[in-house]
C-alpha cells in the first residue's frame, strides 16, 4: 500500500541554515531517507519551496482565480513530502516516526487511494 507523508514544520522552529544545529537536522533527514531507500519502501521524497512562493488556484463560476501564497495562513506549513510503499499503516507510521519533522513539527500519514 502506498502512503503519502506530509512533513509539516513550524517555520519558527527551524534552525538557521549554516549552523551546527541545521547541519545535524539535515544529516538526520539524510539518515532517515537513506534507511527508507535501503529498506525498499521509499518511492519519492522531496522538500517543497516555501509556502510564501505558492500560487493557489480556485475556479468560481467557470473563472480561474489565482492568489499568491498558500491556500490557508497557518503556523505549520508542509515543508516536504515522501511517498512510501509499505506493507500496512503500522509500517508507514514506523517510518514516519524516524523523520526529523516528527520531532519538531509533525508528519501526517495518509493512504493513497488507488482509483485505477
Amino acid at each position: 500500500m502506498r502512503y503519502l507523508l506530509l512533513l509539516q514544520t513550524s517555520m519558527d522552529g527551524l534552525p538557521e541554515r549554516g549552523t551546527a544545529e541545521a547541519d545535524q537536522m539535515y544529516a538526520a533527514y539524510k539518515s532517515a531517507i537513506d534507511a527508507m531507500a535501503e529498506a525498499g519502501v521509499l518511492l519519492e521524497c522531496s522538500p517543497l519551496a516555501a509556502a510564501s512562493l505558492a500560487t493557489t488556484v480556485r475556479v468560481r463560476d467557470g473563472e480561474m482565480l489565482l492568489t499568491d501564497g498558500p491556500a490557508a495562513e497557518i503556523r505549520e506549513q508542509v515543508g516536504g513530502y515522501a511517498v512510501l510503499d509499505c506493507a500496512d499503516l503500522d509500517d508507514a507510521l514506523k517510518w514516519a516516526s524516524r523523520i526529523p519533522s516528527a520531532s519538531y513539527g509533525s508528519v501526517e500519514v495518509r493512504a493513497i487511494v488507488d482509483t485505477r
